[in-house]
């Protein structure tokens, strides 16, 4: 792996959906970079504190929220002349989203008192009354075809499905949520999740005319789900619930065919490989140095601390895995399935066990096993799969990144004085990861696996 120097960063950064370009906050300045040479193509001058960034899907334009304002900025690539402000006046806005078509901007009001539709190419705006959150409960067709948007009104929630071609309400219907926490198209279009809040374990799917498919309802008086996730196939749909399982569904009856379980103790039969991060000091012999008495160090013990290689030791089944019991008098506990990411192949899924946060479960749906469990010394803050390949990426705070494919798992230290790895993303192409610290961030060349993934050493 190759790594630029760092730069400057003061808030988000995300790469263009063509993976040419790289935005990044700095302050109220958009800086753009390309993402082969890292020089800057573009700098927009914002008229506050950039809190929020994203892309259209053309890679033409970038809105900027600026919600201390509150407003939204939005400029183009290709047009660097042109600008686009919109503020709601007394309103506010909380959030903004781009629309498939790249042509409009949809805001979020504060209080959640109405979404708005705004076009780029002329005056025109559209209201819908009541979204039921800020920043979730709006999902797009893979298509871009169409909008479901959750809303809520004399205390029952709806979904409204809207064109994105005209952004009329194509159809309205009730679903039979306590407290709607969000809702996510099929990869194909064909049908809509919705789950309820952790209050009330509740997995609904509807088809798109407002039939309800199926009702899942793992078990009744326990925090429910805490995350939701279709895999790129559409064939299965992970539910992570607060009961610290895994289930799976299939696209067929909607039925669970697979359900795992994050125990402390793994056991035999189980013969997942299981990485454990070690620390291996380096031990520097220095019988043979000859320094004069000026620049002798005082203790030779301290002059070779710090200096730390990570590795990955292998270890066996039986293990006892560091776990962590939330307080029961305090709300939102730290346990359940908290993180669940799929490979791109639909192959593997990763997740967390909140109430485990230094261990990452690797499981294999096409043998409903687990493969591989990775122990690291820290909280993992992130866990990304290659979008080109099955490669997963890991981060936990410290300076190095961790990686694991079918054929292993390995470390690889940040070649950045005091840079601490805090989160991590692909690029489109995965060519390009880029890792962010505090105050600043930097990319690294990733080179592509081969079609079957040879075995790496733990040391590289």
């Amino acid at each position: 792996m190759e790594f630029t120097e760092a730069y400057k960063q003061t808030g988000p950064c995300c790469f263009s959906p063509n993976a040419r370009y790289i935005a990044v906050a700095v302050d109220y300045r958009l800086v753009i970079r390309d993402t082969l040479s890292f020089k800057v193509v573009q700098l927009f001058s914002c008229l506050d504190k950039i809190s929020y960034i994203e892309w259209a899907l053309d890679s033409e334009y970038i809105l900027c929220g600026l919600y201390k304002r509150p407003m939204i900025q939005a400029w183009s690539l290709a047009q660097p002349e042109w600008t686009c402000k919109i503020d709601e006046g007394p309103a506010g806005i909380a959030y903004a989203r781009w629309s498939p078509d790249s042509r409009h901007i949809l805001t979020t009001s504060d209080f959640q008192l109405r979404l708005t539709v705004w076009s780029l190419l002329n005056t025109a705006c559209v209201h819908v009354q009541w979204p039921k959150h800020l920043s979730k409960g709006v999902s797009f067709t893979k298509d871009g075809k169409f909008a479901a948007i959750c809303t809520r009104r004399d205390c029952k929630d709806y979904i409204n499905l809207l064109s994105c071609q005209t952004w009329e309400i194509m159809g309205v219907f009730a679903v039979d949520t306590v407290d709607l926490a969000d809702t996510e198209w099929s990869p194909d279009d064909s049908a809509i999740v919705i789950w309820d809040s952790s209050l009330e374990y509740k997995v609904l799917i509807y088809s798109p005319d407002g039939r309800c498919l199926f009702k899942y309802q793992a078990y009744e008086s326990g925090l429910g789900v805490k995350s939701v996730s279709w895999s790129p196939c559409g064939q299965f749909l992970a539910v992570g619930s607060y009961d610290q399982m895994l289930r799976v569904l299939n696209h067929l009856t909607w039925k669970t065919f697979a359900e795992f379980m994050h125990l402390s103790t793994v056991r035999a039969p189980c013969c997942a490989a299981v990485f454990k991060e070690v620390d291996e000091p380096l031990l520097l012999n220095m019988s043979e140095l000859c320094l004069t008495d000026d620049f002798a160090p005082e203790n030779n013990e301290d002059a070779s601390e710090g200096h730390v290689r990570v590795r990955y030791e292998v270890t066996e089944v039986p293990i006892t895995l560091p776990f962590q019991k939330p307080p029961g008098d305090k709300p939102n506990p730290k346990q359940g399935i908290g993180l669940l990411a799929w490979s791109n192949d639909s192959q593997y899924i990763c997740t967390r066990n909140d109430s485990m946060p230094c261990i990452l479960w690797i499981w294999d749906i096409r043998h409903l096993e687990l493969a591989a469990i990775l122990v690291q010394k820290d909280p993992i803050r992130a866990a990304v799969w290659d979008p080109t390949c099955t490669r997963l990426v890991v981060c936990t705070g410290s300076s190095h990144l961790y990686m694991w494919t079918p054929g292993g798992a390995y470390c690889v230290s940040i070649p950045l004085p005091q840079f601490s790895i805090l989160d991590l993303k692909w690029n489109s192409d995965g060519s390009c990861l880029f890792l962010k610290d505090k105050e600043s961030f930097c990319c690294a060349a990733v080179a592509v696996l081969p079609e079957e993934s040879s075995d790496y050493s733990s040391d590289d």
